[in-house]
């Protein structure tokens, strides 16, 4: 059970809030035939994967508001290079650009099923609520566009706060916008490493949202709208 004192539920987004709609791979697959390559879905599925897995952190410490933008756009770049690191495409910078604005749109995502129920729950509680993503800038319209940012009131990317999940100083720094304590927070996302470990290590209380079906962990849950329970 989480504290008495909970103030503030922070979520994480993609995995835990939105997701891709149909697939990464397909996504990629459909767009790379429109530049002549021709790549199965499953292949790209996995090689994003592994390509996401070598990446850095997606955050630019030190680096000016006017520089974010390109530094998230060559981020991206890198990511995509690998993906296709076995193919030639006719125009890599054209394809780039096209699937980077793909993935800007909202229509290019959705919400989970359990999502809305349980943001109007949280809300009607009178619960301060919270995005902390590993995320660039384009969260914020993909968020405004599924109609999630009356809901909450900081959302905090890492590519424009410094700091990337786990590193606690990404959810301190959101609390702090907030004026809230750690002690008076929980955090909930679908990495054990990122959101678990990493709210805890900064003092927040932490739930993992799980919903493969599979062994339900202590500090785990599988329905966003199980929330309500642990309050």
């Amino acid at each position: 059970m989480t504290s008495a004192m909970t103030r503030v539920i922070l979520f994480d987004a993609a995995g835990t809030l939105i997701r891709v709609r149909g697939s990464v791979g397909a996504a990629y697959s459909s767009i790379a035939a429109a530049h002549g390559v021709e790549v199965p879905p499953a292949d790209l599925e996995t090689a994003f994967g592994d390509a996401f897995g070598k990446m850095p952190p997606l955050c630019f410490p030190g680096r000016s508001a006017a520089e974010l933008p390109a530094l998230e756009r060559g981020w991206w770049k890198t990511l995509v290079r690998e993906v296709f690191r076995q193919q030639e495409f006719p125009d890599f910078d054209a394809y780039f650009d096209e699937l980077f604005a793909y993935f800007a749109e909202p229509l290019s995502w959705e919400l989970f099923f359990d999502v809305r129920s349980t943001l109007d729950q949280l809300r009607d509680r009178g619960l301060r609520l919270g995005i902390v993503s590993n995320f660039d800038g384009r969260l914020t319209r993909i968020c405004e566009g599924l109609g999630l940012l009356p809901y909450f009131e900081v959302v905090v990317m890492s590519a424009r706060a410094g700091f990337a999940k786990p590193d606690p100083r990404i959810f301190l720094a959101t609390l702090e916008a907030l004026g809230e304590a750690p002690a008076d927070a929980l955090h909930i996302g679908d990495s054990e490493k990122e959101d678990v470990r990493g709210a805890r290590d900064a003092g927040l209380q932490a739930l993992l949202i799980d919903r493969s079906g599979g062994a339900p962990q202590p500090h785990g849950i599988r329905d966003l709208r199980r929330i309500v329970d642990h309050l």
